[in-house]
C-alpha cells in the first residue's frame, strides 16, 4: 500500500521545457504507482481547461524493454505511459487518496497512420488529456473516464480511450477476499504458499511473436491451433515493476497483441486494440488464451478477438486490429496494393477489472 502522504509533484509543464535538459527530472514514483523510479515517464502536468489537461513525458533513449528508435511505436511503452497518467491525475488532480486501487474496466488505443514511419520517438512528448467523465460516490471520485492524445513534435502518434474505477481499501479487500495472501509489499508478486505463479518456458516458437527476447513471451504453446496459455514471469521487471495479488493489465494487453499476431502473421502491425477487463486474472490458476479471426473492417485491415478465460470465465478480451507491414521496396520498385482481410468488434462488457 503506499503511504498517505503525498509525494512532490514537479513542476515541468510543457514539451519545450524538457527538452530543454539533458536530464529531464521525473514525476514521483509513487504518484505514478511504480517502486522503480527508473521506470517513471512523466515528467509534468498542468490544468489546460474545465476536465482538461497537459501531460509531459520523457521518452528514452536507449532502455533494456522499450524501443524508441527502431521507426515504430512500441506498444507497450504507449500503454505504460497511458497507464501513468491514471494514478498521477486521480491523485493531483482529482484528490483520490493513496492506498485506493485503481481498477481497468476497459481500455482502447488507435495508432495514427504516419507512426508507422515515425523514426527515432525518443525524447520529450506531450498527453492532452481529456476528462469525459467524472463519476462521485459522495464526495470522493468512484471512477474516471479519459481521452488521451500522444503527441510529440507536433505530430499526434496515438488515441487512447479508458475507464476505470477508484475504490477504497475496504472495498479492494472484500473484492478480494478470496485471494487473501496473495500480495506482499513492493517488489515482484508473489502469490500465496503453494499456487503457481508461471507457466513454464516454452521453446521459442515459430514466428516468434515477442519482443525480441523469449523473457518477455507472454504465451505458452498448448498444441492447440489459436490457443495458448498466459505465461507470467513475475520477475519481470516492467510488467511486475510493483507488488500485485493479479495478473497487471498492462501484460494481458501484451499477451493479446501477442496472441494476434500469431493468430495472422507476425509481421503484421497492431494499430489498434479495444479491449475490456471482466474479472482479476489470478496469478496462480491457469488462464486460457483463444483467438478467431473477425470479418475484416471497412478499411479492409484484419480483425482479431482474443479471450481470457480462467476457471470457466471470461476474465478478458479484446478486438485487436492489425495491418499488414508494407514491404521494403528497391529503388524503382513499386509498393504492392491490396487490402487484408479483418473483422468486427467484440462485444463489450461494462464491468471491471484490472489494476492498471
Amino acid at each position: 500500500m503506499h503511504s498517505t502522504a503525498g509525494p512532490t509533484i514537479t513542476g515541468r509543464t510543457t514539451a519545450d521545457r524538457t527538452a530543454a535538459t539533458a536530464s529531464p527530472v521525473f514525476v514521483s514514483a509513487e504518484l505514478v504507482h511504480k517502486a522503480n523510479p527508473d521506470g517513471v515517464l512523466l515528467t509534468g502536468w498542468r490544468r489546460t481547461g474545465e476536465g482538461t489537461f497537459t501531460i509531459t513525458a520523457h521518452w528514452p533513449y536507449t532502455h533494456r524493454f522499450y524501443a524508441t528508435r527502431s521507426g515504430h511505436l512500441d506498444l507497450v511503452l504507449l500503454n505504460e505511459t497511458v497507464r501513468q497518467v491514471f494514478p498521477l491525475l486521480s491523485h493531483a488532480a482529482y484528490d483520490v487518496p493513496f492506498g485506493h486501487p485503481l481498477l481497468w474496466e476497459r481500455y482502447s488505443y488507435r495508432i495514427a497512420p504516419r507512426t508507422q514511419r515515425a523514426g527515432d520517438l525518443s525524447g520529450p512528448v506531450e498527453l492532452h488529456v481529456t476528462c469525459t467523465e467524472s463519476a462521485r460516490r459522495g464526495p470522493r471520485v468512484s471512477a474516471l473516464a479519459l481521452r488521451i492524445d500522444v503527441v510529440r513534435a507536433g505530430l499526434r502518434l496515438a488515441t487512447a480511450a479508458t475507464r476505470f474505477t477508484v475504490q477504497t481499501p475496504a472495498v479492494y479487500r472484500r473484492l478480494r477476499a478470496a485471494q487473501a495472501g496473495t500480495e506482499s509489499g513492493r517488489g515482484p508478486a508473489r502469490a500465496a504458499h503453494g499456487l503457481r505463479l508461471t507457466e513454464p518456458a516454452p521453446p521459442v516458437p515459430r514466428p516468434y511473436p515477442g519482443r525480441g527476447a523469449l523473457d518477455d513471451l507472454a504465451l505458452t504453446p498448448t498444441g492447440t491451433p489459436h490457443a495458448w496459455r498466459l505465461r507470467a514471469d513475475t520477475t519481470h521487471p516492467v510488467f511486475f515493476d510493483h507488488a500485485v495479488d493479479h495478473i497487471p493489465g498492462l501484460l494481458l494487453l501484451e499477451a493479446a497483441r501477442q496472441a494476434a499476431r500469431s493468430t495472422v502473421h507476425a509481421g503484421s502491425a497492431v494499430v489498434a486494440v479495444d479491449s475490456t477487463f471482466t474479472r482479476f486474472v489470478e496469478l496462480g490458476s491457469p488462464c486460457r488464451i483463444a483467438t478467431r479471426i473477425l470479418p475484416h473492417d471497412p478499411a479492409g485491415r484484419t480483425r482479431v478477438a482474443v479471450a481470457m478465460e480462467q476457471d470457466g470465465a471470461e476474465a478478458f478480451s479484446a478486438t485487436v486490429t492489425l495491418q499488414q507491414s508494407a514491404p521494403r521496396c528497391g529503388q524503382g520498385a513499386r509498393r504492392a496494393g491490396g487490402g487484408v482481410r479483418g473483422g468486427r468488434a467484440l462485444r463489450t462488457v461494462s464491468t471491471r477489472l484490472c489494476r492498471p
